[in-house]
C-alpha cells in the first residue's frame, strides 16, 4: 500500500467515516487516477473539471455516483492533500427528487414467500418488519436483539446507533432460524473451504434473491430490497403511527426525509380521490 493511500485512510479514519464509506472513497479516486494513468496527487484542477465533465455529458452516471466520486475525491484533494480547489464546489451533481416505489402489504407477502432460502427470507422478512437498511440488516449480530424489551440495536449511517421495535413473530422465526446455525451473525453467509468463520451474507446475494422472488412473484413494480423499507414507512403512517415516531425508527437526521412518505399514503390518495371524480363527472 502506498504511503498516499494510507494517509488517505488515515484522514477517513481520524474524520469517524465506516468501512464502506473508506471504500467506495477509495473506489473514486482509484477510478480517477486510472482515468488519468497517473497518481492522483499529479492530477491537477483542470483534470478534475474535464474528468466530471466526463462522467457527466459522456457517461451520463446515475446522481447518487456521481455524489459519492465527488465526495471521495473532494475529501482527498482538501483534506489529504490540503488543496481547497474552487472546481470542487461547481461539480455537485443537480438534485433529483423522485417518489420512491412502495408496495401494498399484500406485494410485500407475495415477494417475501416466494424467497425459498431461509436465511434469505427471514433476513429480508427483518427488513421490513423493522424498517432496516441493506447493510444495518444483514449485519445484525445475537447481542442486538433484545427480547425482553422488544427491540432491535441497530447500527446506523454514520455511527449513529438506534432501537427499533422488534414484532413477536419476527423473534420466533429469528430465534427458529438461529437454531440451525447457532452463529454470532443472525444472517450468516454460506461458509467457504479455508475460510476462518462465515460472516454475515453479502448484500448481492441477497439482493439477487429479491429479484428473483419478485418476478415469481407476479410483482411488476420496479421494486428493490430497500423498497421494503420505503413500504414499512409507509404502512406505518397509514396505520396512525406519527411521523416523528417514525423518523426515530427509520434513523433519518431530519423530518423532511421521513415527510417523504406523507405523499404515498392511502389515506392521501382517497383525500383527491373523491374531488377528481367529481370533477371527471361534469366533462
Amino acid at each position: 500500500m502506498s504511503p498516499l493511500r494510507t494517509r488517505f485512510l488515515e484522514d477517513m479514519q481520524l474524520h469517524g467515516f465506516s468501512a464502506g464509506t473508506q471504500d467506495r472513497y477509495v473506489e473514486a479516486v482509484y477510478r480517477l487516477a486510472k482515468y488519468y494513468r497517473k497518481s492522483p496527487d499529479l492530477v491537477t484542477e483542470e483534470d478534475l473539471r474535464r474528468y466530471f465533465l466526463h462522467l457527466t455529458l459522456e457517461r451520463r452516471v446515475a446522481r447518487p455516483t456521481a455524489t459519492i466520486a465527488l465526495c471521495g475525491i473532494k475529501f482527498f484533494f482538501e483534506h489529504t492533500l490540503q488543496r481547497h480547489w474552487p472546481s470542487l464546489d461547481l461539480m455537485r451533481p443537480a438534485k433529483e427528487k423522485k417518489l420512491p416505489v412502495v408496495l401494498s402489504r399484500q406485494e410485500v407477502q407475495q415477494i417475501l414467500s416466494c424467497v425459498r432460502t431461509p436465511v434469505y427470507r427471514v433476513c429480508l422478512t427483518t427488513l421490513y418488519a423493522c424498517g432496516l437498511r441493506l447493510n444495518e440488516g444483514r449485519c445484525l449480530q445475537v447481542p442486538d436483539i433484545d427480547s425482553k424489551r422488544m427491540l432491535v440495536r441497530v447500527r446506523g449511517k454514520g455511527n449513529r446507533d438506534r432501537h427499533v421495535p422488534l414484532p413477536d413473530k419476527t423473534l420466533e422465526e429469528l430465534r427458529q432460524l438461529w437454531r440451525t446455525h447457532r452463529s454470532q451473525w443472525l444472517f450468516p453467509a454460506r461458509p467457504r473451504a479455508g475460510s476462518a468463520g462465515p460472516g454475515p451474507v453479502t448484500a448481492s446475494v441477497l439482493q439477487a434473491a429479491f429479484h428473483r422472488a419478485r418476478e415469481q412473484s407476479g410483482v411488476r413494480k420496479a421494486a428493490h430490497v430497500h423498497t421494503l423499507r420505503h413500504s414499512y414507512a409507509t404502512h406505518l403512517l397509514e396505520a396512525g403511527v406519527n411521523l416523528r415516531v417514525i423518523q426515530e425508527i427509520l434513523g433519518h437526521a431530519t423530518p423532511t426525509t421521513t415527510a417523504i412518505y406523507t405523499h404515498l399514503t392511502q389515506q392521501v390518495r382517497q383525500a383527491v380521490a373523491t374531488p377528481i371524480n367529481d370533477l371527471m363527472r361534469t366533462l
